[in-house]
């Protein structure tokens, strides 16, 4: 079977869409979340999304092999806030270590399947690790600007015990994501690098980072130039942006990024911008045709969608992709 880096040469690869806008459709309740095991526990875990992995499998394994049916090459795990920050709000530190490898677990079986039924389209399972929520970088208080919620060791040890679950649970790749603090990034990349110290494969790495606003820069304030060079120096598979924004809000900021990155790129952008009630409703089409640009100016590896995407959505974006060739890994930006 081909590697990720062979295939990203031949063609664009599909990731998959948003987890939790699927994860709406099944109306969960306190008591879905809960299950069985956690009937009786003290903290109320409605939205805890991560939890479903165990107490909800059926619908987390239905929500990945939709994904897998309308074409997606890799598939992200269910793991977006499971690190001890994050679990802490639901006093559920304790399983973090489970949360990511069952995760990790269930959807590196679903691949396995996917493969192994047509070899010629290998899939992939990308460990899905989010920013935290905290920042490294800011103080939540505006009174004490030189405070700061988590240390940068802090953030790579929980970074460093999720890492080690996804290992071992079987993921192709990691995918540092929605990066709104490029410390809180670089906390999760150096436990990454220090995994894969004791590794003879390397588990490739892909980033993506968060535009905010139309000025192009992380909610930090670092502009996009500063977010690749801080991080360039590492051996990635790619860089890329995904969240806040829709596809069209996102062109001038991809066509910088293909200027700089000097790895392949990605982008997994939001299904348009919230409407008034904050939900999603760009089409699927609509979608498409605002990634029609992207292909035509060959500035993309690998495309997706995060919040407000579907099977529907991830579809037709296979359906456009497989017309173009992927962009060239080269620089030509002048320093």
């Amino acid at each position: 079977m081909k590697s990720i880096a062979e295939l990203l040469s031949e063609k664009i690869l599909i990731l998959d869409g948003a987890m939790g806008t699927m994860l709406q459709a099944y109306q969960f309740d306190e008591s879905d979340f809960r299950g069985a095991r956690f009937k009786n526990y003290s903290t109320l875990l409605k939205g805890n999304n991560d939890l479903l992995t165990l107490t909800q499998p059926k619908a987390i394994r239905e929500i990945h092999s939709q994904y897998l049916d309308a074409g997606a090459d890799i598939i992200e795990t269910n793991t977006f806030n499971s690190n001890s920050i994050s679990m802490a709000d639901y006093h559920m530190e304790s399983l973090v270590y489970e949360l990511n490898f069952e995760a990790a677990k269930l959807a590196k079986e679903l691949t396995q399947k996917y493969t192994s039924e047509n070899p010629e389209k290998p899939r992939f399972v990308a460990g899905s690790i989010g920013p935290t929520n905290r920042t490294a970088s800011m103080s939540p208080d505006v009174n004490r600007p030189g405070f700061r919620a988590v240390t940068f060791d802090e953030l790579k040890d929980a970074y460093a015990e999720q890492i080690q679950a996804l290992v071992n649970g079987g993921v192709d790749l990691f995918l540092v994501e929605t990066i709104f603090d490029t410390l809180n990034a670089k906390a999760a990349l150096v436990a990454i690098a220090e995994c894969n110290e004791k590794r003879t494969e390397p588990i490739p790495v892909m980033v993506s980072g968060t535009i905010t606003d139309l000025s192009g820069r992380l909610l930090s304030g670092q502009t996009l130039e500063a977010f690749v060079y801080s991080i360039e120096h590492l051996p990635l598979l790619s860089i890329g942006l995904n969240c806040a924004l829709g596809a069209e809000q996102l062109f001038p900021h991809t066509q910088l990024l293909n200027q700089i990155a000097n790895c392949h790129v990605s982008v997994h952008p939001n299904a348009g911008l919230p409407n008034a009630f904050g939900a999603y409703d760009q089409s699927a089409e609509l979608m498409a045709n605002h990634l029609v640009p992207y292909f035509e100016e060959n500035l993309l590896n690998i495309v997706g969608g995060c919040c407000g995407t579907t099977p529907t959505h991830i579809a037709a974006l296979a359906q456009l992709a497989h017309k173009y060739q992927p962009r060239k890994v080269t620089s030509t930006y002048a320093r």
